[in-house]
């Protein structure tokens, strides 16, 4: 596999890590249209879990079928596809080789009352599918947030010592916080920063709004310009070892392709590694989920 000097730039960052660590990094960044550039697109489905078969699949019913999305991720050129343990397992031997998959450790569902998460895969079935990674989700702010901290770290330690990397989705959650407060910037670059002291090769966050949730963080925040999209975006990438992890962004709730790119706009712009975008893409009609990623590609590749 060729890896640009780019990559190898980025794989400097990970000083402690193993060259089966380091090369399971570099299948991600060196995949599909933004190969080698240092930026990456994810695709994501686990959202059947999360909310459920027909509100994550009846608008598009193709996606049913686990194959849809190894094929979607494939035809659209992107840097990997993640993924709960059946997912993956549904087609995995169709596509062995074909594009990196992240293997979802963890998973919630609607039915559940608390802000928790339960362990649904093992490193070893990561390796057995042939993934370049694991995924997990932790929710700073829920009361079951220490736990899933703990689980995180064991399973964070076997799967380097593996050579597998480690993607962290770090969601602020819990009875402290309002809608706001979840994606308001501080506590965005605080949750990207406790992702990074966790030892996570990828983070991925949500976009930030221009709110502060927490009272104590606002006379810190009167000397730092978060009243774009872009600079919210350049602080909680400098929040994450300032710039030397690789922070990825959420496509956020469903919304209309204008909204979507333009917020991807403004984490281009703002030096975000990429972007991890799931039901703005599989719930629309083939077709018209090639456009869109396709125009998300052009974006990072700076042609838009």
């Amino acid at each position: 596999m060729r890896v640009t000097q780019r990559v190898k730039k980025i794989l400097d960052w990970y000083e402690s890590d193993n060259p089966g660590s380091k090369g399971n990094l570099a299948r991600i960044l060196m995949q599909g249209k933004l190969g080698g550039t240092g930026k990456m697109v994810i695709l994501p489905v686990d959202q059947g879990f999360e909310h459920g078969p027909a509100r994550s699949f009846s608008a598009n019913p193709p996606a049913y079928d686990p194959h849809y999305h190894f094929q979607l991720a494939l035809d659209a050129g992107l840097s990997a596809y993640a993924a709960p343990l059946g997912m993956l397992e549904a087609a995995s031997g169709s596509y062995a080789g074909a594009i990196p998959t992240i293997l979802k450790l963890n998973s919630s569902n609607s039915l559940a009352t608390e802000k928790d998460q339960a362990v649904t895969g093992s490193v070893s079935d990561a390796l057995r599918l042939g993934c370049a990674a694991i995924g997990f989700t932790i929710y700073p702010g829920s009361e079951y947030q220490f736990k899933l901290m703990e689980q995180f770290r064991e399973l964070a330690e076997e799967a380097k010592s593996v050579g597998l990397a480690v993607v962290l989705w770090s969601y602020p959650r819990g009875p402290l916080l309002d809608k706001a407060g979840e994606t308001a910037v501080d506590i965005c670059a605080y949750a990207a920063h406790m992702a990074a002291l966790l030892g996570a090769h990828i983070i991925k966050v949500k976009p930030p709004t221009a709110h502060i949730g927490l009272e104590a963080a606002k006379k810190a925040y009167e000397k730092i310009d978060i009243s774009t999209m872009e600079k919210r975006i350049e602080h909680v990438v400098q929040s994450c070892f300032a710039g030397r992890r690789l922070v990825v962004f959420s496509g956020g709730e469903a919304s209309d392709s204008a909204s979507l790119l333009e917020t991807i706009k403004g984490v281009h712009a703002g030096g975000g590694s990429g972007s991890i975008v799931g039901r703005n893409s599989f719930t629309r009609p083939r077709d018209e989920a090639l456009a869109l990623l396709s125009q998300i590609i052009a974006i990072y590749q700076g042609k838009a």
